[in-house]
């Protein structure tokens, strides 16, 4: 990071010169950096969320993705200073701001693996890493819940991600899935749109919190029969397709409005 960015990091916004697709990609992964920090789920000002940048047809070899500025907290991220980097992280928008190698290597392994996401969201939540320590991982016992009933990844912890050669195993182990424990880590969550990963993630976080708070009673856990859990599991899958397309989310619009009560920088 440039000597002049350690005391302020928060410089006006760039001029940039991009697509309109391209800018509302940034629009909605900004506004996702927000959500994040509203609900507590940051951590400092590590983790990442990334997007891969929309392009047109015959340009589809191009892996571009969109990354936060490494020093910014997520409140302060915003359209315009988000960092635009090609799969071996190199900068290609002239930003001057750094990334994190460690968001790098988890998040390339994903974006270079599965071109079918767009999106690839990792938190180191509370309740998230809490259930990503426990022998039995995560327990679907509720109705948010049970949309990962047989459909979640898990990867063993292997030391912080600096080590290029975990990428292999990361995105063997996430196989065909959207959402993964990383085991004494935190959580991961994808999708084909912004909205829809983070919305994966609500449920995901929300369904962790849960499973603590029914633990620390000590009472018996009740659960429904497998055979109600996948059936339940495929209802988020068919409201999802009756959205209009798997990765449309009738709630974002609302978020968006929320935000821009709030604090309508992260449009910048």
């Amino acid at each position: 990071m440039p000597d002049d960015l350690r005391q302020d990091l928060s410089p006006p916004t760039r001029t940039l010169d991009c697509s309109e697709a391209e800018w509302k990609m940034r629009v909605d992964l900004a506004a996702c950096y927000r959500l994040i920090h509203h609900y507590g789920w940051t951590d400092q000002i590590y983790n990442h969320i990334t997007a891969r940048v929309p392009h047109g047809p015959g340009e589809e070899d191009r892996h571009e993705i969109l990354i936060n500025p490494y020093g910014l907290a997520y409140d302060e991220v915003c359209a315009s200073n988000l960092v635009k980097i090609d799969l071996d992280g190199a900068v290609l928008d002239g930003s001057e701001y750094g990334i994190n190698a460690a968001g790098y290597t988890i998040h390339s392994a994903v974006h270079g693996a599965r071109p079918d996401l767009v999106c690839v969201l990792h938190t180191h939540s509370r309740a998230g890493v809490a259930i990503s320590c426990l022998a039995e991982g995560f327990l679907p016992m509720t109705q948010g819940g049970f949309q990962f009933y047989d459909r979640l990844a898990y990867h063993d912890y292997e030391g912080i991600a600096l080590d290029l050669s975990e990428r292999e195993r990361l995105v063997a182990d996430l196989g065909d899935k959207h959402s993964m424990i990383l085991k004494n880590h935190g959580l991961l969550t994808c999708a084909g749109s912004v909205a829809r990963a983070f919305s994966r993630l609500y449920y995901l976080e929300q369904a962790c919190q849960v499973q603590l708070d029914v633990m620390q009673t000590g009472r018996p856990i009740t659960l429904p029969p497998p055979e109600v859990c996948e059936h339940t599991a495929q209802q988020w899958e068919s409201n999802e397709a009756a959205a209009g397309s798997s990765e449309a989310v009738p709630e974002w619009p609302a978020y968006l409005r929320m935000l821009d009560r709030m604090d309508p920088s992260y449009r910048s």
